[in-house]
């Protein structure tokens, strides 16, 4: 076997110096042509630069003087306080530090490679490199945040890194059934998730088709499409759209099985395993019936289905909204825990059918916890299917109420396809 020796490894890690130089220095080479600006460097730069930061920090270890890589760094500092000197002075409209930063940052890069963090420096190159390539993107989503979505933020940070150190981490009731630090925690999860929809919506731009609306409006709440859509229906007054209203429906219902599904993978893997065959066999149904709305209202209506309207989605997280929903989840979780102690099966599926037509997630977070007791997966993977079913005919049931006669039979028709299914899907495992 060829065994590689000290030399040529050294040489692998000056070739990966400079391939960070080339990969930073090719978004900014491309930069300089696009703008038709001057700039202090460009691709040669910054591999050079990468180069000069991996040779400094080889030569401070090989010869134990560290001060090589200091002497080294403080000249990089003066020539780019220098370079940036200069271009101010030639435009003076320029006042930006992108370039200036990444040139240092590709210097620290390559000495990084060569101090023998080579694995952190390329991911740290690509995600540098990523920032400055998605500049236009990046600034187009913080210009479609408010300051309404900045304090969601920011009481989001509070509520996982200030709020959540200070409870307690143990049971605080007589059944153990109440820990305060995880039911918190759960919150943190639950509200992290709906804001990261919301985000995504925004940054989406106007939810006006169909699949942004069902998809990205179903990442914040199912239920607000489905009440939105419903309304638009009725008020519209078209009978064409009532695919389309169909279409989006249900795929805001895929983005909660799908969600339901996350959450359950992320914080209880084996309950994944029965759950997959009942919610594959309701998904499947769910996206049959999606595309063939979608495909029959573009059919219908000649268009992309692209006049309907925003669905008026706020931003779903603030601390008492946190707080209510930790104390819906407090309650599932003492209705599980009697109804475990005191009743049958059946007891704790007539608990989760009557969570679920109000929230999915606190039974499903509640049947989390309880699946992990010995002998109980089967039984929490069919509380949680059935705490689903009944929040979707709960939504069915709103569609029935508030939308036009059309959209309505779609869902009956698609709701009892749904359950016929997962039901089967059970029965049959």
């Amino acid at each position: 076997m060829f065994e590689q020796t000290p030399e040529l490894g050294t040489a692998q890690l000056f070739a990966i110096a400079l391939l960070i130089g080339a990969l930073v220095g090719t978004e900014r080479e491309k930069k300089k042509v696009d703008t038709q600006r001057p700039s202090f460097a460009g691709i040669r730069t910054f591999m050079l630069l990468s180069e000069a930061g991996a040779l400094s920090a080889w030569l401070s270890v090989q010869t134990s003087m560290p001060l090589i890589f200091g002497v080294t760094l403080t000249g990089l500092l003066i020539l780019i306080a220098s370079a940036y000197l200069l271009e101010k002075r030639a435009d003076p409209a320029s006042v930006g530090l992108t370039t200036e930063l990444a040139a240092l940052t590709v210097f620290l890069l390559g000495a990084a490679v060569m101090f023998g963090h080579a694995a952190v420096a390329v991911g740290l190159a690509v995600v540098n490199t990523s920032l400055l390539a998605f500049k236009d993107p990046l600034h187009g989503a913080v210009q479609k945040l408010g300051k309404e979505d900045i304090f969601a933020g920011l009481k989001l940070l509070i509520a996982s890194f200030i709020v959540l150190p200070l409870l307690p981490h143990q049971a605080i009731d007589p059944w153990n059934a109440l820990n305060p630090y995880k039911l918190w925690l759960l919150v943190v999860l639950i509200s992290a998730l709906s804001l990261i929809g919301y985000v995504a919506t925004r940054w989406l731009g106007s939810a006006r088709g169909v699949a942004v609306t069902g998809l990205t409006g179903g990442l914040v709440s199912s239920t607000a499409v489905t009440l939105s859509m419903a309304r638009e229906s009725r008020a519209g007054g078209e009978a064409v759209k009532d695919d389309a209203y169909a279409a989006g429906v249900l795929m805001a219902w895929i983005v909660m099985f799908a969600r339901v599904l996350g959450m359950v993978a992320l914080l209880n893997p084996s309950l994944l395993k029965p759950l997959l065959w009942p919610f594959g066999a309701m998904l499947a149904v769910n996206v049959g019936f999606a595309g063939w709305h979608y495909l029959r209202s573009l059919s219908a209506a000649g268009h992309q289905a692209d006049t309907m309207g925003e669905v008026p989605l706020k931003n779903p997280f603030s601390l008492w909204a946190a707080t209510k929903f930790g104390l819906l989840f407090a309650v599932v979780l003492l209705m599980v825990e009697i109804a475990r102690r005191s009743f049958s099966t059946a007891g704790l599926m007539y608990v989760a059918v009557l969570a679920g037509t109000t929230d999915v997630d606190a039974i499903t977070l509640s049947m989390v916890d309880f699946a992990r007791e010995p002998g109980l997966l089967g039984t929490a993977a069919q509380a949680v299917v059935a705490g689903v079913l009944s929040n979707t005919v709960v939504k069915a049931g709103l569609t029935v109420v508030l939308g036009s006669r059309g959209l309505a039979r779609r869902m009956i028709i698609a709701t009892v396809a749904m359950m016929a299914a997962g039901l089967l899907a059970i029965w049959l495992v």
